[in-house]
């Protein structure tokens, strides 16, 4: 009976290994050949990205008739410093990394002479403008009408000249003195107000006729009345409303340079002087004083417009002064 105890059956237990499921190392191998294809991409996405049109062009070509290009050769994939012979056409590297050179720069040459032509061509053209402005401010003004053929406008190498001349019988300032006339005011007030408009500086310079000043050589003469009229002008000018910063010379002139070659003792010849300078000018001007650029030859009809005002008087006597 006590045998019978001791003889138990035998279990063996067979345990069947499973590998980990989820658990396992399966889906490491899966997540890098994810990785690795993910890589692939972005390399293929950064070589097209970064290869030269001409070099994408060459591929495409190759990959289209690859046979025909190994047996007729050519660059392998359009890059022409591919060891490898291949396909392709003639490229031109236009986009993507090309190396310094390898693009030839497009050079862009200025003319500069051309460049400065086109600049005071747009200069003229302004001054013209304005000359045309101050021509219709006048017509449209009735006391500046009345002394249009006084205001005589033309351009000259320096600019637009503006010159105020006297007449017999209407005189634009009080007989030898820098006193200006009521009517003059007006005249140089409405001009003062349209130079302030345009941003070109200004030179004034004062004339007198050929007449001796009754001081001598020594004493008072044309040179200290032209000057003092010249500058009687500028602040007339200030007062009408001018920038003072506008005003870059101021000199008088005496008879040195007359309005009228033929007859120094004309009327025309006591004149004011206004030169709205171009950029020419105004830099000789501003860098060491400039030229005095007032043509001494005078337009005959202009000297007569400005003679011929009201009722003509007597010549003027030498030794009289205006």
């Amino acid at each position: 009976m006590a045998e019978d105890k001791n003889k138990r059956p035998i279990v063996i237990k067979r345990i069947k290994k499973v590998a980990g499921g989820h658990h396992g190392g399966a889906w490491k191998i899966a997540y890098a050949d994810f990785v690795t294809a993910m890589m692939a991409f972005f390399l293929l996405m950064w070589l097209l990205g970064s290869t030269a049109k001409g070099d994408l062009a060459g591929i495409s070509e190759y990959f289209k008739t690859p046979l025909k290009v190994a047996l007729m050769g050519g660059s392998g994939s359009g890059d022409s410093s591919s060891i490898i012979k291949g396909g392709g056409m003639d490229l031109t590297r236009s986009s993507g990394q090309v190396k310094e050179g390898e693009t030839p720069v497009e050079k862009r040459v200025i003319n500069i002479k051309a460049a400065a032509q086109e600049a005071r061509r747009i200069e003229m053209e302004k001054l013209k403008e304005l000359k045309s402005t101050i021509e219709k401010a006048i017509d449209s003004n009735p006391k500046l009408k009345q002394f249009k053929n006084q205001i005589l406008l033309d351009i000259t190498s320096e600019g637009l000249r503006i010159q105020i001349v006297d007449a017999q019988n209407r005189p634009m300032f009080q007989s030898g003195s820098a006193q200006l006339e009521p009517y003059t005011r007006e005249i140089l007030r409405a001009i003062g107000q349209t130079l302030n408009e345009v941003p070109n500086k200004v030179s004034i310079s004062g004339h007198t006729d050929a007449a001796l000043y009754g001081g001598g050589e020594n004493g008072y003469s044309n040179w200290e009345l032209s000057a003092d009229r010249a500058n009687a002008t500028r602040r007339e000018l200030l007062a009408g409303g001018m920038s003072e910063e506008k005003i870059v010379r101021v000199v008088g002139l005496s008879s040195a340079v007359l309005f009228d070659k033929n007859d120094p003792l004309s009327p025309a010849n006591r004149r004011i002087s206004l030169i709205v300078m171009n950029k020419k000018a105004e830099e000789a001007a501003s860098h060491d004083g400039g030229t005095v650029g007032v043509d001494a030859e005078g337009d005959e009809q202009n000297v007569k417009d400005a003679i011929k005002e009201g009722v003509q008087a007597l010549p003027v006597a030498p030794a009289a002064r205006h």
